[in-house]
């Protein structure tokens, strides 16, 4: 089994979102231990933005060249259809995803390549598979009552099933700008709500 391991917080394996993950990951692990993990850092500059040349290519039916943005859309797009389980590690920045989480979604939703576009709409290329997204944010967004709008969870579900990822499970450590008890409570919560999903599989 091969993991692809997405990072998306400018904190790095710093950050909520990451230590997450890396849960993910080692219950994964213990799952299979021979499976291989592939890290993929998107955050800062990690990845340029789609240029000119991309996006010529979306709406040209020519052959186009293969430099700049292309090329690395196909190195990520081949990375991930590689890929036996996604993890994705993110915080949700202004209600949504992060902007260098953006981008990787950019490269990798590519028409023709990981979906078409004809008389029924948009379908999907790529073959499905479990993706784990683990998500820090500073508010609470989920539960009975929460502070904050959530677009992060529908426009990923949305842009991955697009391509052809429908299996998402969503994870979540919220609050993490209320304070150390609240983090702890949140991390405990968190735990739990994984060790509750792996022990089913």
């Amino acid at each position: 089994m091969k993991i692809l391991h997405v990072i998306c917080s400018p904190r790095g394996q710093h950050s909520e979102s990451a230590r997450l993950s890396s849960h993910i990951i080692g219950l994964l692990l213990k799952n299979d231990p021979t499976a291989t993990v592939v890290n993929r850092v998107v955050a800062g500059d990690a990845i340029a933005q789609v240029d000119a040349l991309y996006a010529q290519s979306q709406q040209s039916l020519a052959d186009v060249t293969q430099e700049g943005s292309i090329a690395r859309s196909d190195e990520l797009i081949e990375e991930l259809d590689s890929a036996d389980v996604v993890v994705i590690a993110t915080p949700m920045h202004n209600f949504t995803v992060p902007a260098a989480l953006k981008v990787w979604i950019d490269h990798i939703a590519r028409v023709r390549r990981t979906f078409n576009v004809g008389a029924q709409g948009k379908t999907s290329l790529l073959r499905d598979r479990p993706v784990f997204v683990a998500v820090s944010s500073g508010g609470r967004f989920s539960g009975v009552n929460p502070r904050q709008p959530d677009f992060l969870t529908p426009y990923l579900k949305a842009v991955l099933g697009m391509i052809g990822l429908h299996a998402l499970t969503f994870f979540s450590v919220e609050g993490t700008a209320l304070g150390p008890d609240v983090v702890a409570e949140a991390r405990s919560k968190a735990d739990q709500a994984l060790h509750a999903h792996f022990s089913l599989l």
